[in-house]
Parts: C-alpha cells; sequence; structure tokens
C-alpha cells in the first residue's frame, strides 16, 4: 500500500511543480505534463513498469473529455458553423489524412498501417491551441475562428476514427497477441455480443443505442430534478460519474468505444438545463485523469529509440509539420482567410495533437500498428507539440509585426466628400452613431486608422476612408473647416484626447462630442475643451442596473424614478467631482468626494424605498400609471 502512496506523490509532485512553470513559459499544460513524465520516467526513472497499467486507467479521461466535446455540440451551433465545420475543417482532415498516408506508403508500410498513421497525424492539438488563443487574445480573429472550426471537427472526427481503426487491425499482430494471451492467464473481458452472430449482434448494438439516446432525452430530466432537489453537491457528482462510467461499461458490454457511448450521450444532454452542472461536475476528473495520461506518455518514452533515431524522428516530425502547413495555407487561400490571419491559421494547427498519443495506444491494443513503430510516433506527436509554442512567438514576433507595417504604410484614401458632420473612428461605438446620422438623412464623413475596419465597413456599404484623424490635411480635406460638428469615437484614450486637443485648437468654431473610457479620460477631455462627453459604458450599465431592479420586481414606475434620481445626484456632483480631480476648491481629496457621492446616493436609494415620488413626477415619469402603494413592503428594510 506504501508503494501505491510513493508512486501517487511522485506523479502528483511532478505536476504541481512543472505544469505551472510551463504555463508561466508560455508551453502549454499539456507540454506541461509531458515534461514532467520525461523527468521521472527517462530522465531520473522514478517510475517504470507501473507506468503501462497507469495509463489504461488514466485513458478514461479521454473518455470524459468527449463526453464534455459532446455536451457542447448543440445543434444550433453546429448548424450556424455548418459551412466552415464541413467545409473547412473536413478538407483538412482528408487532405492531410491522404498526404501523409501517401507519404507513409512511400516508406514502405503496409497500406492499413500507412491509413492510420495518415488518420493520426491529421488531428492537431486542441489543447495548446486553444490555450493559447485564449492566453494572447486571439480567439476572435477570423484565423483564430477558422482555426476553432478545424478542431471542432477533429474532435467529432476522433469519433468515427475510434470506430473505424480497428477494422485495419493486422492479421500477423492479432495472431502474435492470440499467443501471449493463451501463454499467460488471461481473463476474458465480459461481452453480451461475443457469441451472437453478426446480425443479431448488429440488432443489439443499435437497439442498445437506440435505448441509450431514448433515456438521455425522457429519463434524464427527471433523474437530475429528483437528485438536485436533495441540495447534496457530491451526490449530483456522484450522478454525473455514474452517467460517464455506467455508459462507458454499456458500450464495453456491445463491443463499442466508451468514448463513442459518452459522445453521443453529451450530444443528448447538450440541451438539458442541467448541462453546465455536468461539466462543472465532469471538468476536475477529466482534467486530473488527462493530466495523468500525458504524464504517462511523457514516462513511457523509449530513450534507446530515441538515441537511435534521433534524426529520423527530428525529420519525421519537420516533415510533418510542413506537410499540415502547406495543407492548411491552401485551405485559408481557397477559403479566402485574408492578410495575417491566413498565417495564424497555418502555423497555430502544424503540429500533431493530443488525440495522437490516445489513437496511437489505441491502434496498438487494437493490433494495427507495432508497438516499436507507435512508440517512435508517439515522440514525433510530442516534439511537434513541444515545436508549437515557437510557431507562434514566430507569427507574434515576425509575422504579425509586418502585416501591421503594411497598414501602416498604405497611402491614406483620397476623401472625395465633404459633410457638416465628420466621425473619427467606425468601430462598434463610431458605427452606431454613424447609423443613426445617416438614417436622417444627414451626410458624414468617416475616418479610421484601421485599414481592416474600413474594409469591413465597406463590404457592408458603409462608406468610410482609411486615415489619420488627426493629420490636417485629412480633416482639411474632410472639410473641417466648414463642418458644424466633430464626433470622436476612437478606441484609444490617449489618440483621442490628442485629437480634440488638436481640433479645439486649430478649429474653435467646431463642436467636439467625444467618448470616453472613464471618468478620469473624461476629465482629461473637458480639460481638452470637449463640448459633450459621454461614457462607453455609463448609460449602458445605468439601463442594465435599471432592468435589474424590474427582474427583481420592482415597478418600472419605481424603477424609473430610481433611474432619475441616480443620474440626478451624480450629475449635481459632477462639477465638485471634477474640480477635486483638477486640486482646485476644497482641500479634501477626490477619493473623499467620490466616497460622500456612494454614500449619498445609497440614502437617496433607501428614501426612495420609503415614499413615492408621485407629486413631483418628472416629464419622463408622467405617461406612467403608478404602481400600488403598498408594492414595495417586501422590499423595505426592518
Amino acid at each position: 500500500m506504501t508503494a501505491y502512496f510513493i508512486q501517487a506523490f511522485i506523479y502528483l509532485c511532478a505536476a504541481v511543480l512543472l505544469v505551472p512553470l510551463a504555463k508561466r513559459l508560455g508551453l502549454g499544460s499539456v507540454l506541461g505534463y509531458l515534461i514532467a513524465g520525461v523527468i521521472i520516467g527517462p530522465l531520473t526513472g522514478l517510475v517504470g513498469q507501473e507506468t503501462a497499467t497507469i495509463q489504461h486507467f488514466a485513458e478514461f479521461g479521454v473518455v470524459m473529455m468527449l463526453f464534455l466535446v459532446g455536451l457542447e455540440l448543440q445543434p444550433q451551433t453546429l448548424w450556424s458553423m455548418r459551412h466552415q465545420l464541413l467545409g473547412l475543417g473536413g478538407l483538412q482532415v482528408t487532405l492531410t489524412a491522404a498526404v501523409v498516408t501517401g507519404v507513409a506508403l512511400t516508406f514502405g508500410l503496409q497500406w492499413t498501417v500507412a491509413l492510420a498513421v495518415g488518420l493520426i497525424f491529421s488531428l492537431s492539438s486542441t489543447a495548446i491551441v486553444l490555450q493559447t488563443f485564449n492566453e494572447k487574445g486571439l480567439s476572435k480573429t477570423e484565423g483564430g475562428k477558422s482555426a476553432f472550426s478545424v478542431l471542432l471537427f477533429q474532435d467529432i472526427a476522433v469519433i468515427p476514427m475510434l470506430a473505424f481503426i480497428p477494422l485495419l487491425a493486422l492479421p500477423e499482430l492479432q495472431e502474435a497477441a492470440s499467443k501471449l494471451s493463451a501463454a499467460a492467464e488471461h481473463h476474458e473481458e465480459l461481452s453480451i455480443v461475443t457469441h451472437l452472430p453478426a446480425w443479431a449482434t448488429g440488432l443489439v448494438i443499435i437497439g442498445i443505442i437506440s435505448a441509450l439516446v431514448a433515456a438521455g432525452h425522457f429519463l434524464s430530466r427527471p433523474l437530475f430534478r429528483y437528485v438536485a432537489d436533495s441540495g447534496l453537491r457530491e451526490v449530483f457528482t456522484a450522478t454525473a460519474l455514474m452517467l460517464v462510467i455506467g455508459i462507458a461499461a454499456l458500450m464495453g458490454l456491445i463491443g463499442l468505444s466508451p468514448a463513442l457511448g459518452t459522445f453521443l450521450a453529451g450530444v443528448v444532454l447538450a440541451n438539458s438545463e442541467f448541462r453546465h452542472e455536468l461539466e462543472a461536475d465532469i471538468e476536475p476528473f477529466k482534467g486530473l485523469l488527462l493530466g495523468l495520461f500525458f504524464i504517462t506518455v511523457g514516462a513511457g518514452i523509449n530513450v534507446e529509440i530515441l538515441s537511435n533515431s534521433l534524426i529520423t524522428i527530428v525529420g519525421l516530425t519537420l516533415g510533418l509539420m510542413l506537410t499540415k502547413a502547406l495543407v492548411l495555407f491552401g485551405l485559408a487561400i481557397l477559403f479566402r482567410v485574408h492578410h495575417s490571419d491566413r498565417w495564424l491559421f497555418t502555423l497555430s494547427l502544424a503540429q500533431a495533437g493530443e488525440f495522437g498519443f490516445v489513437l496511437l495506444s489505441y491502434t496498438v491494443a487494437e493490433h494495427v500498428i507495432p508497438h516499436d513503430l507507435a512508440q517512435m510516433l508517439s515522440m514525433v506527436v510530442a516534439l511537434s507539440m513541444f515545436l508549437t509554442p515557437a510557431l507562434f512567438i514566430l507569427f507574434e514576433k515576425v509575422i504579425q509585426p509586418r502585416y501591421q507595417k503594411s497598414n501602416d504604410d498604405r497611402e491614406p484614401d483620397t476623401i472625395d466628400q465633404q459633410a457638416p458632420v465628420i466621425i473619427a473612428g467606425i468601430g462598434r461605438f463610431g458605427q452606431i452613431v454613424n447609423r443613426l446620422l445617416v438614417a436622417n438623412n444627414i451626410p458624414t464623413v468617416v475616418l479610421d486608422h484601421s485599414a481592416a475596419q474600413v474594409d469591413v465597413m465597406r463590404s457592408l456599404n458603409i462608406k468610410s476612408f482609411y486615415g489619420d484623424a488627426s493629420r490636417p490635411d485629412l480633416l482639411h480635406t474632410a472639410g473641417i473647416h466648414e463642418a458644424s460638428l466633430m464626433i470622436v469615437a476612437i478606441d484609444d484614450r490617449a489618440r483621442a484626447l490628442e485629437l480634440v486637443e488638436h481640433v479645439k485648437q486649430n478649429h474653435p468654431h467646431i463642436k467636439v462630442l467625444v467618448r470616453s473610457f472613464d471618468r478620469a479620460h473624461k476629465y482629461e477631455l473637458r480639460d481638452a475643451g470637449a463640448d459633450l462627453i459621454v461614457s462607453e459604458t455609463y448609460h449602458s450599465a445605468l439601463n442594465m442596473g435599471t432592468q435589474a431592479l424590474e427582474a427583481l420586481g420592482f415597478h418600472p414606475f419605481h424603477a424609473e424614478q430610481m433611474r432619475q434620481n441616480f443620474a440626478e445626484m451624480e450629475n449635481s456632483n459632477c462639477l465638485k467631482l471634477y474640480e477635486s480631480w483638477r486640486g482646485e476648491g476644497e482641500s479634501r481629496s477626490f477619493g473623499d468626494h467620490y466616497r460622500d457621492l456612494f454614500i449619498k446616493l445609497e440614502g437617496l436609494m433607501r428614501d426612495s424605498m420609503k415614499k413615492d415620488r408621485a407629486d413631483r413626477h418628472t416629464r419622463s415619469e408622467r405617461g406612467w400609471t403608478p404602481p400600488p402603494k403598498d408594492y414595495l413592503k417586501d422590499f423595505k428594510a426592518d
């Protein structure tokens, strides 16, 4: 028993020490687990023969991961992504598998082995890519969205691969395995279809899968409600584990992959109101078991094969990444992924993925790929994942700056119109202002320093010009000497301040309306001479706060009064706060005045709870039907 505790401590200690370090270095958690396995296995020898046994147990993390993937695949989400999912993702997997299979055949591999290798190497690392996208803010880019579509298709494609790979089994490997199992004491796994004819086996499989889908649709809600009513979180966690383990066992009894069954169960439960609770309960177990699986992969690396075939492994890795990159770059051109996003899409998916380890272990177990070849291919997968952070650094430091420089070098557009209103910035804020003005037949001239944003607006038939609005010659061409209004909606607080200062100094006749980021920026813009300043979040936050009151049961009339009270108190203290921020007036600090404002607001809200203001309705409130006089009794404090 003590030996098990020592082994568990070694695995956990390696993960705790090395995974956070790898993540800080930008390598990702998966690579951290792999490095941890290499250190405690081949390098130090702290773990040994038990690695293979632990790996079989840890593979259950893959089953849980596919259950969570199924939970995320709501039908409406898949339908909205169908073109990129099936087109871009389907072509990537098909073409990459075909090219790698062809190359493998030239190396003399049997066609079944070559096809299995092609399918395995067509997959990329979901864990590394998505984590890096989130860390570097690339998820919302065109390249990031395209890469996500491909990764999602790959995750789905793993299911048919798990079903198809056993059909590629080599007779000689099956014969060798049967001799070994006959020589050793081997207990046959439980199965309810072993002695059935093929037609009966098919009927049993179809019947059980149909029953699984029907039970998930009709029985899951009553079960989850029954468990949730107990109020015991640990029982809900036990229920989630029971479902995953039970379905995996059921699939094993009928000879199918446990991952296939849990994936189907996840898809069935994707629209359940308990989906998020299931995800929260399964996620820690999935993460821990997957981490353990990756550690065992690193610990199981054969140093002798690596040292004897180092050049071969490095060559195969670089060849694989180059092959995948060429296929991805061609697809990026075909699907019109533009500029730096094309390179982001290509470089982010050029590696092999963590499912490669899973499928390689599966091919060995199903007698498709020899054990020695699978070990070499596992090192190719691991090395390609090790090199992925370097590809992201190449994109971030070399490729992306070149495209940004080309945009900066682009000559400003020729402004061929003038208007009484000039708008600087056509992002999420400025385009709404522009649409409102244009809809009321007010001509505008729109300038934006982002060439990509201008191109997007033009594709939507919104006329805009590329150029820096702070340049005097562009403002003159846009007609600022005759314009009556300048709207500054630039998504850069420093540039917005500089533009306001420039316009008010050189064109004092024009009225300037500007968007501010926060209270301090608002005061800076006021000093610069802005005529009207609108906080980008104030009104939306005030509106949401009002709706929150209504959602809690406040009458709309009373919620509107609260809103008016809040706005009036803010406005009445605006000048005092501004003078305090500038260091004028009283000796008290800005923080003291700001704290006083909060105290006054809280007192005003409490007073509003105690009495109605029906005797002094504002103009905006006169159309309301007053609420019942006693409706606030449930909200009043004792």
